[in-house]
């Protein structure tokens, strides 16, 4: 290998590692670190069902419904045990959606939400408006959420 080849891949290597540690500050930089609070005794617990309609789908699954008198809320929609299709915490400025349901997923500030998940979001508001409804459903824009307990 000749002086001018291997000067070549030193410079090159040493571009890719600049790169990727770059790569990897900014990538940090730009994570939200949130902690929702952990469900206590306190917390309100309700287990029912879930009928999700939107024009494209229509979705019944077991619900698990957690929330707090301070607004934290948590909502699991499962098809069977061990299928958990959807997964969301939230409080009153943040939110995380994950599972197979929620495709990519999303973590952020509720204010910055994509408009496909603001049906979604909207559901703490209402549980916590009306804790003790056996039946509640809400609708937002082409979404109709019903919740039998």
């Amino acid at each position: 290998m000749s002086s001018i080849t291997a000067q070549r891949a030193v410079a090159t290597a040493s571009f890719l590692f600049r790169a990727i540690a770059m790569f990897c500050v900014t990538s940090c930089a730009t994570i939200s670190h949130h902690e929702f609070s952990e469900p206590t005794a306190g917390w309100m617990t309700k287990s029912g069902q879930l009928m999700y309609r939107s024009p494209k789908t229509t979705l019944i699954g077991d619900a698990l419904v957690r929330f707090s008198k301070a607004g934290d809320f948590e909502l699991t929609l499962s098809k069977g045990p061990g299928i958990t299709l959807l997964s969301l915490r939230q409080d009153a400025t943040f939110a995380k959606i994950t599972g197979a349901f929620a495709r990519q997923g999303w973590s952020g500030p509720v204010s910055q939400a994509p408009p496909q998940l603001h049906g979604w979001l909207g559901l703490r508001d209402q549980f916590l408006r009306a804790p003790n409804q056996k039946t509640l459903r809400y609708t937002a824009g082409n979404e109709t959420f019903l919740f039998r307990f």
